[in-house]
């Protein structure tokens, strides 16, 4: 600080001696003509997608209080057979966790919030090297069909209602000032972008993991991968649901 002022008074004493050297010695230049400013592009609004304010907000536990509430509100939503599928310890943090982490190489494992699908990834010998099987979305038939069951509106509902707790979680993991239901729509058109997996993409298995033999689709992100191993016919149903809940997230904005 101390030298960052320094500098403005080297500055300014050299100006003012400029100034005065001009006026002792010299003929004022002439004025030059105004130069037109760029027009300013407008600066991108902080938050792009603000949601309203819920009555309730200040009767909600604290974040670190609120897996039996979270959990009550899941089972009233989707039933206590759904949400066996869950992890519901610190389920907000892994929610937040996880959505962030999409759109990167890696998703840790232990945060998700979701329970592992059953079984082992499943393959299927090629002429030339493994493939993904054709049988490997079965495993997450359990998981399409509650998402194709969700009532996207309710679960909008939902997510409005503890938004808060989900914002705390979010600045938490070292993002203040930011807007976690941004960062939510972002993954959402992140996850939709997501391509089809090839029906020739090849398998290997350097380590424990199996990973795409094409450099292309391995650089993919972790997000991408999940929707390219379940396979097209339920990525498909999942980008349908995953249309539904953004279009209720931008009907539940605060409008301008």
């Amino acid at each position: 600080m101390k030298r960052a002022i320094g500098w403005l008074v080297v500055f300014a004493a050299l100006a003012v001696g400029i100034v005065i050297y001009y006026k002792q010695t010299a003929t004022p230049p002439p004025v030059p003509a105004p130069v037109a400013e760029a027009p300013q592009e407008p600066a991108e609004p902080a938050i792009r997608h603000p949601l309203p304010e819920d009555a309730g907000a200040a009767s909600l536990p604290r974040l670190e209080e609120s897996d039996s509430v979270i959990t009550a509100a899941l089972a009233d939503l989707w039933g206590k057979t759904a949400t066996s599928l869950f992890r519901t310890d610190t389920f907000i943090q892994r929610v937040v966790t996880t959505i962030d982490n999409l759109p990167r190489r890696k998703l840790a494992e232990r945060l998700r919030p979701v329970q592992p699908a059953p079984g082992q990834f499943r393959t299927a010998k090629a002429d030339d090297g493994l493939t993904v099987s054709a049988d490997n979305g079965a495993r997450y038939a359990a998981y399409v069909r509650l998402a194709k069951a969700i009532d996207s509106e309710k679960l909008v509902g939902l997510y409005v209602r503890f938004y808060p707790l989900f914002q705390q979680a979010y600045e938490n993991l070292g993002y203040p000032g930011s807007y976690f239901n941004d960062r939510l729509i972002s993954v959402i058109d992140h996850l939709l972008a997501a391509p089809d997996m090839p029906a020739t993409a090849k398998l290997v298995q350097p380590k424990v993991f199996y990973e795409f033999e094409d450099a292309e689709l391995e650089s993919r992100s972790a997000g991408e991968k999940i929707m390219m191993r379940i396979g097209t016919e339920n990525a498909a149903v999942v980008k349908t649901k995953l249309r539904e809940i953004r279009a209720a997230l931008v009907a539940s904005q605060v409008k301008p």
